[in-house]
């Protein structure tokens, strides 16, 4: 079944696991998966759908649009994860109540609200289904320990560089990517907060990577003439998405 089609079908839930597991998910799973969303609701730019401490009642399925996990510190704001369309953003409030982190749109977004109380249910009716959202969460896992790793490893340049090829592949997964690039509705502090640097450090970054020929990032996209030297400069090893390569699971399944 196309990309296309799974949002005809699913239009909350269609791009869920997609370009990873979403094969393995039977199609009462995938009605399931859909009528968990209870409510459908957008958000501008810059909301905060949650703050650290606030008790959760319900896990966000992000349907369009960009969100960013944070943390904050003083009067400084951390990036420590970026989510597409497809993710469960906040699976993790299911068993934790609690977030020790905030969840916020990058741009305007549209997100399914998924009750607790059906996850429950999912939980002991539907043992496979349960097991790929915890394959979700553990997703989430992956992604940001490679940005740790990658923080302490690379420059600046390279961490932006890091941040685009990640994105760029994600959104190939879920069928929204050119293949020259990407839209997106970061800014440079936006940038700045997820590489741990400032502002005026990123604007120099992106300069170098303009001149260097390996991405430009203008206008609210992403373009790159070769990926193969974006992904070089930036260290990207697909592995840890679990789409492609040693850690594909595309046909083993769970």
């Amino acid at each position: 079944m196309t990309k296309s089609t799974e949002m005809e079908r699913y239009p909350k839930t269609g791009l869920f696991l997609e370009g990873r597991l979403r094969h393995d998910l039977s199609e009462a799973e995938k009605e399931e998966l859909e009528s968990l969303v209870s409510k459908v609701e957008t958000h501008p730019d810059g909301y905060r759908l949650i703050s650290r401490g606030d008790v959760c009642d319900h896990s966000t399925m992000l349907i369009e649009g960009f969100m960013l996990r944070t943390l904050d510190a003083g009067d400084k704001r951390y990036g420590v994860s970026f989510h597409v369309p497809g993710d469960f953003v906040d699976l993790h409030c299911f068993a934790l109540k609690r977030l020790d982190h905030n969840i916020e749109c990058i741009g305007p977004a549209k997100v399914g609200l998924v009750p607790h109380e059906r996850i429950v249910d999912v939980m002991k009716d539907r043992p496979h289904l349960a097991r790929l959202f915890w394959f979700s969460t553990l997703l989430d896992a992956a992604m940001h320990r490679e940005w740790i790793m990658k923080l302490e490893q690379l420059k600046v340049p390279q961490r932006i560089a890091h941040i685009f090829a990640e994105v760029w592949y994600r959104l190939d997964m879920v069928g929204m990517a050119f293949p020259d690039g990407f839209k997106t509705p970061l800014t440079q502090s936006d940038l700045a907060d997820m590489c741990g640097a400032t502002p005026v450090h990123v604007n120099r970054a992106i300069g170098e990577l303009r001149k260097s020929g390996i991405a430009e990032f203008r206008r609210g996209e992403v373009r790159v003439i070769d990926r193969q030297k974006l992904e070089s400069f930036a260290c990207f090893e697909k592995d840890y998405l679990y789409s492609e390569g040693a850690l594909s699971l595309r046909q083993d399944g769970l």
